[in-house]
């Protein structure tokens, strides 16, 4: 059955210099929200440049010629404002918070150091150890290093295999001019979104940002690089990691799906996540931790993204159930492919989804967020429509969706285990 969306309370206008905004006046509120999107995430790197779009946005609050560095910040909190980045693989993206009363005065430091950001060679190397620290801390967290080696086993051909925070060693290898030629490529109005959510009308926040984002630098251009499509996967591939005097085991199994083109079999992919194992109802759950009592905890997730996006399941576990939990997860999707499941679970599913989707959306910083996400990944649409979409999907829907993408044969595995 089609679906007939409501108009978006949400507004997106291009500049003539192309630059995209995202406007929506919410006059209940004293705050507005900031939030520009940058397409210069991992993806947008040279293999031979991995890390550097995270590197950058700690550059970015170096400052510019105009702004020293530190003084973006001192600015922003003796505003009583709040400011912070983010790095992902599709995106970049760099968000601030104040009273209405002080947007004119603190949007126009964010855009300077944007688009002007100078990299100062002294702040680079200086920077380059934070970077470094923060590599060195997460390769502490065994969480994150089995999601990292998941990925690598998955994405053996696409850019989503690499670490966004990028190699220490090649990371050492970077110099400031390397980076102003990637920021100078990619941070152009072509590829940039300014979501501005608060109390403020249109009109006031276009021209604001028009001004504001007038003047972008001479473009550069990366060294040429091609981004590889990543093949299906046709068997079960395995990697096994070692931590040291690691007291619990990972177990984390993941699916490669298809990317935001395919959006109505991500938001029913949403709805799989919450089947398995996304509630203390839930199969998984039920089963391995509540009944047998073979895992601490274990969860479920659906990670949308541009070309690729990932399902997985992952289990806290003691070593001696690392096989059982694996196969009672196997026997769990055969039994998906071949059963319907229940109306009930269904629409427990369905209700928890459209919950969190409504909590999503009650904040200005939680709308220029999600807004600037699906912009910028594709539509902005889908942030209108994903409830509609998700109470549309029958349990036929779930169960093709298990079989098309959920295989017991083809998947990735990650153990995690004491050294």
């Amino acid at each position: 059955m089609p679906y007939s969306p409501e108009p978006h309370p949400a507004q997106i206008f291009v500049l003539e210099n192309g630059l995209q905004v995202i406007h929506q006046h919410l006059p209940a509120t004293s705050v507005v929200v900031s939030d520009i999107w940058v397409k210069a995430g991992a993806i947008a790197e040279p293999k031979e440049w991995e890390g550097m779009a995270h590197f950058l946005e700690h550059m970015i609050f170096k400052g510019s010629e105009q702004i020293c560095p530190g003084e973006f910040d001192h600015l922003i909190e003796n505003r009583g404002g709040v400011s912070n980045a983010a790095t992902s693989y599709d995106y970049a993206h760099f968000f601030i918070t104040t009273a209405q009363e002080h947007l004119a005065e603190t949007l126009p430091y964010l855009g300077d150091i944007l688009l002007n950001a100078t990299i100062p060679d002294d702040e680079f190397i200086r920077e380059r150890q934070v970077v470094l620290e923060e590599i060195n801390t997460s390769n502490d967290d065994p969480d994150w290093l089995a999601f990292q080696e998941l990925n690598r086993l998955l994405y053996q051909k696409h850019p989503y295999g690499r670490s966004v925070l990028g190699d220490s060693d090649q990371l050492c290898t970077y110099s400031p001019n390397q980076m102003r030629c990637f920021h100078r490529t990619y941070y152009q109005p072509h590829n940039m979104t300014v979501s501005v959510i608060g109390n403020i009308a249109a009109e006031s926040a276009l021209d604001l940002v028009e001004k504001t984002f007038a003047q972008f630098p001479v473009p550069s251009e990366c060294p040429p690089f091609t981004v590889e499509a990543e093949p299906p996967l046709i068997n079960i591939r395995r990697s096994e990691v070692r931590f040291p005097n690691l007291e619990v085991s990972r177990l984390i199994m993941g699916w490669l799906c298809e990317g935001i083109d395919r959006f109505e079999d991500g938001v029913g992919l949403d709805v799989l996540s919450v089947i398995l194992a996304g509630t203390v109802s839930s199969w998984l759950v039920q089963e391995l931790r509540e009944k047998r009592h073979w895992v601490l905890d274990i969860s479920s997730g659906f990670s949308l993204q541009q070309d690729s996006s990932l399902f997985t399941v992952q289990a806290w576990l003691d070593e001696k159930y690392l096989d059982a939990v694996e196969k009672t997860i196997g026997d769990r999707l055969n039994y998906l492919h071949n059963h319907a499941i229940s109306e009930v679970e269904l629409n427990r599913a369905k209700s928890i989804l459209c919950n969190d989707h409504i909590f999503s959306m009650e904040t200005p910083s939680q709308l220029a967020g999600l807004y600037g996400y699906y912009h910028t990944l594709g539509n902005l649409n889908h942030a209108h429509i994903y409830p509609q979409l998700v109470q549309r999907l029958t349990t036929g829907d779930i169960q093709r969706l298990a079989r098309q993408y959920l295989s017991p044969e083809r998947y990735g595995v990650v153990a995690l285990k004491s050294a």
